[in-house]
């Protein structure tokens, strides 16, 4: 099932979850503020193309830690953060339907996608992966150019948490289940070239 967010809104997003959020972890103190401000500041940055991580980033290759609950008012913000830059790679690369948190250095097991209308997966589990596989080019916002020849599960059902931390299921097949594997994978510092057939699975687009 979709859980229709409404799309992000961005600037403000921010300021009302993650930035007063964070803001409100900081010591205040006369002592101390001084030396948060960067943090201040950079709680109030909305994160841009520049913040993708990259491949070759050891960051990529960690595994992320789960989304815990009271950390749920975050998570407004770090949607918004991802359709961000989501949006900016459909606009100079033309492609892009899902990302993960960890690709903008977030370390934490969420998953954003905007197909229809947008979806946030928190703490997803991937259950029931079919036996059946097909192939296909795939590709990542961590090495736009590059694509790389790989199997997945036909089809699988995916367990979250919903930004109201409300636990749903979802049956997905063909596209959606080869999409979610990869985003899920990120989550396990696991990249598509990792999972290459074979040494020859790579192609430049140009």
């Amino acid at each position: 099932m979709f859980i229709n967010t409404g799309e992000p809104q961005s600037k403000c997003d921010k300021i009302t979850a993650l930035n007063i959020y964070k803001m409100k972890q900081l010591a205040f103190e006369p002592a101390t503020l001084k030396s948060n401000l960067p943090l201040i500041f950079e709680a109030f940055k909305m994160k841009t193309l520049e913040d993708l991580l990259l491949l070759g980033d050891p960051r990529l290759y960690q595994v992320c830690d789960p989304v815990l609950p009271d950390e749920l008012p975050l998570v407004k913000g770090w949607a918004a953060d991802l359709h961000n830059v989501m949006q900016q790679i459909r606009e100079k690369y033309n492609f892009g339907r899902a990302i993960a948190a960890p690709q903008l250095g977030i370390m934490k097991r969420l998953i954003y996608m905007n197909i229809d209308q947008p979806v946030v997966f928190i703490n997803p589990e991937l259950t029931n992966l079919s036996e059946e596989k097909f192939e296909l080019w795939d590709d990542c916002m961590s090495f736009p150019n590059l694509l790389v020849r790989v199997a997945r599960h036909q089809s699988l059902t995916i367990k979250y948490l919903d930004e109201n931390w409300e636990q749903q299921q979802w049956q997905m097949s063909d596209s959606l289940s080869e999409l979610l594997q990869h985003e899920y994978d990120h989550l396990d510092g696991i990249l598509c070239t990792m999972r290459a057939l074979d040494e020859k699975s790579f192609r430049w687009r140009p």
